[in-house]
């Protein structure tokens, strides 16, 4: 019978998600191409960790200790790169990343006794440098689509939490030497790399993807009452721009092109959304696309699914969600009660204005949103 250690199990699922991934990203590889980096690093080490500890390889363990070097720091470029405009990737700001890399191959070659703290502190910090840009909020991401931003910035959080419990694996791994001589070793490392890999791949996956997120449990931003002149003169200026625009049907935007758009950094008009309309910039746009969806659902005898398409939203189920927080009713519910006579639909689609929204509303209950 053969034995096929756990570890392939894992690395074949991890190449589906990169070959998925790939797929999926056809059209922009070079704004993805530190994650499908991150992705193929965790297959890679997977693979390693199956030769090591189901073959009892100890060849391997050189390779290993190296690429662990290089998977904190490339998460770290990889949701880095979320949080900077394209222009700002820059190779003079990504080699530092490989020096912890460097330094353990030094090691390994020289030195081999500091590999193992060496490999603890790197994660260490870079965990919790992720943790710090998790803490602030998912607005940080302001390359991340407005759209898939909540689905990006849990995967950040996870990203953060496992690559920080990685360095607990290696302190159980020194109790179970002194307590036991190392019997439970293999078992330990084997399970905490393979939990921690299909973690760290599920997170990378999904913060690529370009499907939209479930906006339902989004956190609500920090906001302050201490509102000013140029805070409300940022929010008019946005307002003005998704009305005359109307900039929430680009299913690509995002907070940096929105900031860019304003020629402000993207911090200060994610600061004066939060205040001025208490909601994050997703949320914010959202609120625009349903409105528009509602005019649309009222106004017109289109399809749903091309409705959802018209109003900037992706995904069926999370263009459903964001109808139910802000109106209470399911799509096709609202229509029903709130489709205008064929007269009617056939001027208000020719005029292609926005409705009010309390007259598109009267009879829904608003359970969030704006």
């Amino acid at each position: 019978m053969i034995f096929i250690p756990l570890p392939f199990v894992v690395a074949l699922l991890l190449v589906i998600l990169l070959v998925q991934m790939i797929r999926r990203n056809e059209a922009d590889l070079r704004e993805n191409i530190a994650f499908i980096l991150l992705m193929a690093a965790y297959a890679l080490q997977s693979v390693l960790i199956g030769i090591r500890w189901g073959y009892d390889v100890r060849a391997m363990m050189p390779a290993q200790s190296a690429l662990a070097t290089l998977i904190a720091p490339l998460a770290w470029i990889a949701f880095g790169n979320l949080t900077t405009e394209p222009s700002e990737h820059r190779l003079s700001r990504l080699w530092p990343h490989l020096l912890p890399a460097f330094l353990v191959a030094l090691l390994l070659a020289f030195w081999r006794e500091p590999v193992g703290p060496v490999i603890i502190l790197v994660y260490l910090s870079y965990g919790f440098a992720l943790l710090w840009l998790a803490l602030s909020g998912p607005d940080v991401l302001v390359e991340s689509r407005l759209d898939g931003v909540l689905r990006s910035y849990r995967s950040l959080w996870v990203t953060a939490l496992a690559i920080l419990a990685s360095p607990l694996t290696d302190i159980i791994i020194s109790f179970d030497m002194q307590w036991t001589g190392g019997v439970h070793s293999g078992a330990v490392i084997a399970g905490g790399n393979v939990l921690a890999l299909l973690l760290l791949g599920g997170a990378a996956a999904v913060a690529s993807e370009a499907t939209p997120a479930d906006e339902d449990n989004e956190p609500r931003p920090q906001t302050s009452t201490r509102t000013t002149t140029e805070d409300s003169a940022i929010a008019a200026a946005v307002d003005a721009l998704m009305q005359s625009k109307q900039l929430y049907k680009d299913v690509d935007l995002n907070l940096g092109r929105l900031a860019r758009r304003l020629g402000l950094p993207a911090r200060q008009v994610s600061s004066a959304i939060n205040r001025i309309h208490a909601s994050s910039v997703s949320q914010y746009v959202n609120n625009h696309r349903i409105d528009e969806a509602r005019r649309l659902l009222a106004a017109t005898d289109e399809p749903i699914t091309r409705i959802m398409f018209d109003a900037g939203f992706l995904s069926k189920s999370n263009f459903n969600r964001e109808f139910l927080r802000i109106t209470g009713l399911s799509p096709k519910a609202w229509r029903l009660g709130h489709q205008l006579p064929a007269g009617a639909r056939s001027v208000a689609s020719l005029s292609g204005q926005s409705m009010p929204a309390t007259s598109l509303s009267a009879k829904s209950s608003p359970v969030g949103g704006k």
